[in-house]
């Protein structure tokens, strides 16, 4: 690990304008990415600036009926409170299926969605990784590739998204406010990350120095009826091959809205749009679950690779859009 700097600063504000001031600096708060990348040389900051503690630990519900959560709030204490569990189980699913216990104790809700990939080729500093260093090359492209994308990515990053969390976020609506340099603003959840393109080093939209300060979570009556169902290799602690985070409305046999989100597919948090036009208004059925999943899979590019590639993730996908579909809809009819 290199030798850096570290401050405490009194406030939000003066955090802001201390890692704005310096290039190389970054904000701390659980620590739960952060510290693994310092341990790995993935990154060499010259300057930490901790913020634990000077974000809001709270959840409020504010007069419209939006829950705002403070970023400082850990992802423990957001699965388990109340109105989340009732108004919104599929962010409550997401959380849990996360990490283990004691770092969902420790992550907080304004560094959940920042964490990076767990590309191994990221993560291992003798490989060239154009996220890590630009333009030094996707070691992945030919190599393995399981774990990677096959939606959104670019001959220079096929990484994909690890957060839980965010992908229920995405499909929730949910809006990340934003301190920075020049103010306050609001960003669209589903607009706070990026598809790697020519610059894959960028994940988020995020300005140097910006801190998400808190995440506002609309009124949606559809999201008490939603789920969030995750595909991974081993039932805890261990990344999404492929994971859904879907809410439905239905009326008299029809679906008349549907919020679905995928995980393990890209290198954002992938909002399903096509899924979602094909279903509003059809009838529920197998048949209309699948034809959903195939028009948001239209565009898939699976990769070869030494492992074998990760064309398996298609049908995956597909199935378990399926599976939570039909999962949904049989627990409303109850």
């Amino acid at each position: 690990m290199r030798p850096f700097d570290y401050r405490s600063p009194a406030d939000p504000a003066e955090a802001v304008r201390t890692v704005a001031g310096d290039p190389t600096a970054v904000f701390l708060g659980g620590g739960t990415n952060l510290v693994d990348h310092l341990k790995l040389g993935v990154v060499g900051p010259r300057l930490v600036v901790g913020v634990a503690g000077l974000l809001s630990t709270e959840v409020e519900e504010l007069d419209s009926g939006t829950l705002r959560i403070g970023a400082g709030v850990s992802n423990s204490e957001l699965a388990a409170d109340p109105r989340v569990r009732e108004r919104f189980p599929v962010l409550s699913q997401a959380l849990l299926s996360g990490a283990s216990g004691q770092l969902r104790n420790m992550a907080t809700t304004g560094g959940n969605p920042l964490q990076r990939t767990r590309c191994v080729y990221f993560q291992d500093v003798t490989t060239p990784c154009n996220k890590r260093r630009p333009g030094s090359g996707c070691s992945a492209l030919g190599g393995w590739t399981r774990n990677h994308a096959i939606l959104g990515a670019s001959e220079q990053c096929v990484a994909v998204h690890p957060s839980d969390m965010a992908v229920a976020m995405t499909a929730l609506d949910a809006e990340v406010r934003v301190l920075g340099p020049d103010g306050e603003r609001t960003v669209p959840f589903g607009a706070l990350h990026r598809l790697p393109g020519d610059t894959p080093e960028r994940d988020t939209v995020l300005g140097h120095g910006e801190l998400i300060t808190a995440i506002d979570l609309p009124a949606l009556p559809i999201a008490r009826r939603s789920a969030y169902r995750k595909v991974r290799d081993r039932a805890s602690y261990a990344f999404a091959l492929v994971s859904v985070a879907a809410a439905v409305e239905v009326r008299d046999g029809v679906i008349t809205d549907a919020r679905i989100a995928f995980g393990g597919v890209a290198h954002v948090p992938w909002r399903a749009r096509r899924a979602e036009d094909v279903l509003r208004g059809s009838e529920v059925s197998d048949r209309r679950y699948r034809a959903a999943a195939d028009a948001e899979l239209a565009d898939a590019r699976p990769l070869d690779g030494l492992d074998g590639g990760n064309g398996f993730k298609i049908p995956l996908l597909r199935r378990t859009l399926a599976a939570t579909l039909r999962d949904l809809v049989r627990e409303g009819a109850r």
